[in-house]
Formats: structure tokens, C-alpha cells, sequence
């Protein structure tokens, strides 16, 4: 051991072995559980890459550097930070209990400074890739040069490759010339059920090497590279390579008597070779056989400290055993296998742990404590403390004007508001940076993209005006673009968004990312949306166009259930729009919305945690639809972002209120009239989020329920002066779930009308009309709601 940071980091190691075992232990056999149910914690997969990140976090890592943990190493990176006085002993001993350690490291719930939250496989790893394009975004606009460039590091286990994401993120940083990008490959030749095919680390290769990336295979340890320089070694080495993966893992498990059989067996008495083999015992055998490029920690020094020279990406294929330095070693049973009381104890006893000091952060090593608590705190990954930034929020202008025009649809609209934004000058638009799956143009940000440009490392002209072929669009890529333009793959999208939603801090910049996509898309890339939000990103989505108004492009086109979507996704406010006005207050809040901080308290008139801040959601649609002319002051503009808004306030005497939601709003509207002659003080109630109301109303209730009578929800009070025996009638272009809550608020008879079958193609009026949408079938769920005189439109129809 030559360099003089071995001997603390072998200490490190083997404390953080034990460790991770003894939180799990403990969870599983010494904690209280009142439900009997396994806790869990993965013994094995976390002994897999102790070596690995022992060496990553106590030598290679920077403060500047970020990681993406493998999930179910979660322990050894609980145990490391609690090394380095980052995570307490009252955390781990709750580990996977309310209020302690995670089960998978996570930014909002886990107290150790966690960079990326992993848990969905796949997702983490996809994160890095993301957050090194957002890095040179950030750097190309000459922000954040205070802090040196840092490597985004992804540890994967080796049956997450099988995850599409991580093939599809691949393809898009080959395409964005990816940088200062780690990924290392946890190859231990295990799943959760079985053993891993044959020669995958080979397709690996190949396949990274195609992308542009550096691959570094780490195979053998410097046991088994002196092993072969003696006489024999070479065959002993084919024989290692060649062995299959079941075998290998198997005689791991088996040990040291088990190899000698093995290799008497298959390699024979060939004098070098058997010499060889007899020089050593039994351990001596096993330690050697297990003594792969993954668990050595001088082979992993050199190989991590020799990529820190370069920017390219690298991939590392570190060959392990998984649960290597446990009994359970090898075993195919491994992944959800735990050790038990017994196996523990004897693993105290070859770690040298004494009973009553298992969270002794030194107890059983041989380096003095005063000797470990002086490397510990000059690791150079804990120099600069917690690294969660803040960046300051950025002045967004008071009111966004609204496009004057007599029709309009929202999404033509949200491209008239951007092409403003971008006409100006100042903070607010120079961080806006824009985001697509190949579908700019069709979410209309073309006009954007032409004032703001594309973002690209180096300049790339537009080949069209160069040879002055007229186009509408200016697709030239310049270092001061402002959109990412992504292929077709809504994953990447949400990813993308994490990332730069994540921006602030990760590299201490504020950006406020926008991203589009076709709303019947958002299912594609769900779980990378739910990610996203889990993380805590900070984006604005708008997806378009959105319901059965796509008429032409049929059933796969037409989104049904995406409302329900944005009422059920935490951390993202969903919005609505019928019209441009509201568009244009709502786009406004988002921005400003995205960028709060505060404690998660109730408002005390929405009962909404905004001071929180979140994510938000548009649902827009190329319907277009006449505009109406009026002021919006700050009580109206306040009574939207709320989620809804009189828009013809019912009488004292109302039989029917028809609730609206989106693009639906000109049959809402002329169903009013059509009922007005025959039912008293119709009422019209524009929802503008069916999300934000009905997570007030909630709140709302709990409030009373824990000792505050007076709580009340927006929702409550736009319905409290309908009479009790008033029937409502809701609608929109999506799930009738969506809105059909709304008379349980206070008790009102509702008819709940949508669309909740798959569409067809079709003119807007012929699928409104088969789904009982239209003017008609709204008048026609009224007249069956609230029973009186027959509605005379109906019998003229």
C-alpha cells in the first residue's frame, strides 16, 4: 500500500461494511415493529459497492461533483455520510421507519446532503446525464464560474442497464457532445431473481464505446493481477475469464475449499498452475477468487483519479461479488436475503465489534481514532460542507399582457405570451431556457426559438437561410440559445426538466425550464415526471394539444385521463385554461410559483401550502375560441389561481350551476343559454383548476378536523350561497372524475359529464356530440338533474 490514503480508506471501508449491515440488522431483528412486516434493506447489493463508493467518497469525490447512489446501496452511503458527521445515529437506527434514514437516498426526506433521489431504477443514472448538460447550459451562459466544473456519477447496478431510459439518455448525450459524466457499472452478475446473461459486459462496451464514451473494464485486483505475473498466472487467468457467471458466483458462496475442487478439478495437474494454487489456503484461495477489480480499492484509486484528468464520459465496468465480505456472498437468493442473528453475530466477531458499540463510528479497526477523525475531516468531498445551494428568485413583471384577438386557442396563445417574454430584455427572459421532444414547432414555440435561438456547445448555422430557402423558422444553434432541443422521447423530456429544474441547487444558477409535449404523451414518460417532482425540480409543463378537440388524429391522440394525472401528481399544480386571459395570469403565477422556498403552510384563504412553491402543469388545446373582452383585476386574477371564478354568478333561487373545465367552454356556455328561459338563476362557474380546488377543499376539511373550525376552501365559498337543493352539472374534454367531486363539497345532486372512452376521429361537434358533451347533452344532464318544465330547446332539437 503505497499511497498513504490505503490504510484510512481500508478502514473506512470495512467500517462502512459493517455499518450497512447493522442498520439493516438492526431494522429487521432488534427494532420493534408493530406490524410484523419485513423491513428489508438489501445486505447484499449494499456489500456489492462498499469498495466502490468507500473510494469515491473518501478519496476521488469533490464538493463540486454530484451522485446518483444505486438504490439499494442506500445503506453504505447512510453509513459513509454518518462517518463523515453528515447523518446521525438516531437516523440510521430508524432506518425504513417514519422520520428516519430512506430506504433509497432522497433529496427531500434524507438529512445527508443527497445529491439525486434514486429509488425508480434507471431514473438516477439517466439524472447525471441531464444534470451535465445543464452544467455546460449554465457555463455556456457564463454563470456559476465561481465553482469549478464538477462529475456528474451515476452507480448502477448491472441489471438496471436493462431500464430504456438509460439508452435513450445515452442517445441524447452523444447528440449534446456530454461531458464530466461517470457512469460505473456495479457488475456483479446478479438481478433481484437470478444470475445475469453471459458476455453482457461485452455488449456494455460496445455499446458506450459507440456513443463516444471512454469505457474502463476493472476486472482484476492487484491479488489477482500478482497472482498472474507468477508462474501458471496465465491459466489461472483464462480460466477466470472464461468461467461462467453462475459458477463464478456460485464457488463464491461455497469458498475456499470449493475453488481449490473446482480448480484442481478443471485446470489439472499442469505443475505452475497447481503450485499455485497449493501456495495458498483456503481463505487465502478465497480472498484471491474474490478479488476483483470492484472490491480493490488501490486498482479503484487509480482508475477513478486518472478519469478526474479529462472531461470525456466514462463508463466503469467494475466486476464484484455481490454481498462480497458477507456469508451470504454469491448466493443467488442474495438480493432480498437478509442475515440472520446468527451469521450477524459471527460477523461481529471477524469485524472485531463489541456488544453495545456497533455505532461506535471506530470501534473495530486498526487505526487510532484520533488518527481516522483527522482523514475523515480532510476527505476532500466534506471541505465545503452541505452543498444544497440557494439561488435568488427572479423578478417576474407584475402582469403578462394578453394577445388581443377576437379567437384564439390556448395553445396559440401560450405561443404569443412566450414570443412576448422573449422580445424582452432583463433576468426574467435570459433565464427561461426551453425544452421539447422534438415537437417545438407543433407546441408552438417556434416563435420563441426564433427570437431566443438554440442552445448548442458550439455555433451551428441554418443551412436553409444560408442557402436562402424561405422558412418560418431560424433553426440556428448558438451558445446563447435558450431551448434544449430533444428527440422523440418524452422520458428524456421529464429528465431533462428534473435536471434543470434542479439547477438552482445543484450548481447554485436559477433557470426556469420550460418544457412541451403532446398531452396524451405525458403517459410515456410518467414515472420520469413523478421523479421529477419527487426531487423537488422546479419546471413548467405544458402539454398540447390536449382531449377529444384533437378530433382528426383519432383515439390514440386524445388524451382522457391526463386531468386526473395533474389532481394526483404531488408537487405539481395542474392548470386548465379555457381562455388566454387566464393563461396569462396563471403562466404568470407559475413562473413565480416555481421559484418559492417557504415552509409548507396553509394560506389562510386557499388553505394551499404556496409559500412551498411547486411545479405546474398547463393542459392546453388548439381549439380556438372566442375571447372575452374585460379587465381582470387582482381579486378576479387571485379567484383563478385558486382554481375557479364566477363567470355568470348564480341567483338566490338556482336550480342548475354548470361547472366547466378547459376548452369545453363555449358549449358550457351556450348550454346556459339554452336552459336560461326554463331553469331559475343559472349559474356558470369557470374551473380553471380542478387540482388546486379540490387540494383546498382538502386541506380545508383536515384544518377543521385538527382544531381550526374557521378553515375554509376557496371552493366552499364559491358554493355557499348555491341553495342546497341546486343541481350541478359538470364538464370538460377529460375524465369526468375530474370535476364530479364537486358535490360533495357541500352536498349538491351533480351529474358528472366527460369523456371516459377512448375517441375516434371526427369533427369537434360530431365526437362533443357522441360523447354527450355538447350544448345538448350538458342541457339534457340539467333537466335530468334538477326535474322541473321541460327545457324547451331540447324539444325544439
Amino acid at each position: 500500500m503505497s499511497d498513504p490514503r490505503l490504510p484510512h480508506l481500508t478502514a473506512l471501508a470495512r467500517k462502512s461494511l459493517w455499518l450497512s449491515t447493522w442498520i439493516i440488522h438492526n431494522a429487521n431483528h432488534l427494532r420493534a415493529s408493530a406490524d410484523g412486516l419485513k423491513v428489508g434493506g438489501h445486505q447484499a447489493s449494499s456489500a456489492s459497492l462498499c469498495a466502490i463508493m468507500t473510494t469515491l467518497y473518501g478519496a476521488v469525490l469533490r464538493p463540486e461533483d454530484r451522485v446518483a447512489v444505486k438504490p439499494h446501496a442506500s445503506p453504505v452511503f447512510h453509513a459513509l455520510q454518518y462517518q463523515f458527521g453528515q447523518q446521525t445515529r438516531e437516523k440510521l437506527e430508524n432506518f425504513r421507519g417514519f422520520g428516519g434514514a430512506q430506504s433509497y437516498p432522497s433529496r427531500t426526506k434524507d438529512v445527508d446532503d443527497v445529491d439525486f433521489s434514486t429509488g425508480s431504477v434507471g431514473l438516477g443514472v439517466a439524472q447525471t446525464l441531464f444534470a451535465s448538460l445543464t452544467q455546460d447550459y449554465v457555463r455556456a451562459k457564463g454563470w456559476g464560474g465561481e465553482r469549478p466544473e464538477g462529475k456528474m456519477v451515476a452507480l448502477i447496478g448491472d441489471a438496471e442497464m436493462d431500464e430504456g431510459n438509460i439508452f435513450e439518455a445515452l442517445l441524447e448525450g452523444w447528440k449534446h457532445g456530454l461531458r464530466n459524466t461517470w457512469w460505473i457499472v456495479d457488475y456483479n452478475r446478479q438481478s433481484l431473481d437470478a444470475v445475469v446473461r453471459e458476455g453482457l459486459w461485452s455488449k456494455f462496451e460496445a455499446m458506450f464505446r459507440n456513443f463516444g464514451w471512454d469505457v474502463v473494464v476493472l476486472r482484476h485486483g492487484t491479488l489477482q493481477r500478482a497472482a498472474f505475473a507468477e508462474p501458471g498466472g496465465g491459466r489461472l487467468k483464462d480460466w477466470i475469464e472464461s468461467c461462467p457467471n453462475q459458477t463464478y458466483s456460485a464457488l463464491a458462496f461455497q469458498g475456499g475449499a470449493a475453488w481449490r475442487r473446482r480448480l484442481t478439478e478443471e485446470l489439472g495437474d499442469q505443475g505452475d498452475v497447481s503450485a499455485l494454487i497449493d501456495r495458498r489456503s483456503d481463505a487465502e484461495l478465497a480472498a484471491l477468487m474474490g478479488n476483483l477489480g470492484g472490491h480493490d480499492l488501490p486498482m479503484l484509486l487509480e482508475a477513478f483519479e486518472a478519469a478526474r484528468a479529462h472531461d470525456r464520459p466514462v463508463c466503469f465496468i467494475a466486476y464484484t461479488i455481490k454481498g462480497h465480505g458477507l456469508p451470504l456472498a454469491g448466493h443467488k437468493d442474495n438480493h432480498a436475503g437478509l442475515l440472520t442473528p446468527t451469521q450477524v453475530e459471527g460477523f461481529r466477531a471477524e469485524m472485531g465489534i463489541r456488544p453495545g458499540r456497533e455505532w461506535d463510528p471506530f470501534e473495530g479497526l486498526d487505526i487510532a481514532p484520533e488518527a481516522m477523525r483527522r482523514f475523515l475531516a480532510e476527505v476532500p468531498f466534506v471541505q465545503r460542507g452541505r452543498r444544497r445551494y440557494e439561488a435568488p428568485a427572479i423578478p417576474v413583471p407584475e402582469r403578462f399582457a394578453t394577445p388581443r384577438q377576437a379567437s384564439l386557442s390556448t395553445q396559440a396563445g401560450f405561443g404569443l405570451l412566450m414570443h412576448e417574454i422573449a422580445k424582452t430584455d432583463g433576468a426574467f427572459a435570459a433565464r427561461i431556457v426551453t425544452t421539447s421532444p422534438d415537437v417545438t414547432v407543433s407546441t408552438n414555440l417556434g416563435a420563441w426559438v426564433n427570437r431566443r435561438g438554440l442552445f448548442a456547445k458550439q455555433a451551428m448555422a441554418d443551412l436553409f437561410r444560408q442557402e436562402r430557402i424561405p422558412s418560418t423558422f431560424n433553426w440556428t444553434f448558438l451558445p446563447t440559445g435558450q431551448h434544449l432541443e430533444l428527440g422523440i422521447a418524452e422520458s428524456n423530456l421529464f429528465t431533462a426538466l428534473s435536471a434543470l429544474g434542479l439547477s438552482h441547487a445543484i450548481f447554485g444558477e436559477r433557470l426556469l425550464p420550460v418544457g412541451t409535449l403532446y398531452d396524451p404523451f405525458i403517459e410515456r414518460g410518467l414515472d420520469a415526471l413523478n421523479y421529477a417532482c419527487y426531487q423537488d425540480a422546479r419546471f413548467i409543463l405544458v402539454a398540447t394539444p390536449a382531449g377529444i378537440t384533437l378530433a382528426p388524429e383519432g383515439g390514440a391522440h386524445q388524451s382522457i385521463k391526463t386531468p386526473l394525472i395533474g389532481m394526483g401528481q404531488d408537487g405539481l399544480s395542474a392548470f386548465e385554461p379555457a381562455f388566454v386571459d387566464e393563461l396569462a395570469v396563471l403562466l404568470r403565477f407559475a413562473f413565480a410559483h416555481m421559484q418559492r422556498s417557504g415552509a409548507p403552510e396553509p394560506d389562510p384563504v386557499t388553505c394551499l401550502p404556496d409559500a412551498a412553491g411547486g411545479s405546474a402543469y398547463f393542459r392546453l388545446s388548439t381549439r380556438a375560441v372566442e375571447q372575452p373582452v374585460r379587465v381582470i383585476d387582482s381579486d378576479l386574477a387571485a379567484d383563478m389561481v385558486a382554481g375557479a371564478y364566477w363567470l355568470r354568478r348564480p341567483g338566490p333561487n338556482a336550480e342548475v350551476v354548470v361547472a366547466y373545465q378547459g376548452a369545453i367552454a363555449p358549449e358550457a356556455i351556450a348550454a346556459t343559454g339554452l336552459m336560461a328561459e326554463d331553469r331559475r338563476d343559472v349559474g356558470l362557474l369557470a374551473v380553471t383548476s380542478a387540482d388546486r380546488l379540490q387540494a383546498g377543499w382538502t386541506a380545508a376539511q383536515g384544518l377543521r378536523e385538527r382544531g381550526s373550525p374557521g378553515a375554509s376552501s376557496h371552493i366552499e365559498r364559491l358554493l355557499a350561497d348555491v341553495p342546497s337543493h341546486c343541481g350541478l352539472v359538470t364538464v370538460l374534454d377529460g375524465h369526468p372524475a375530474t370535476l364530479g367531486w364537486l358535490g360533495s363539497v357541500l352536498g349538491h345532486r351533480t351529474r358528472a359529464l366527460g369523456v371516459s372512452h377512448f375517441g375516434q376521429t371526427g369533427t369537434i361537434a360530431d365526437l362533443h356530440r357522441h360523447f354527450g358533451i355538447d350544448a345538448r347533452g350538458i342541457a339534457t344532464a340539467a333537466q335530468a338533474i334538477a326535474p322541473g318544465r321541460r327545457i324547451r330547446h331540447l324539444q325544439l332539437a
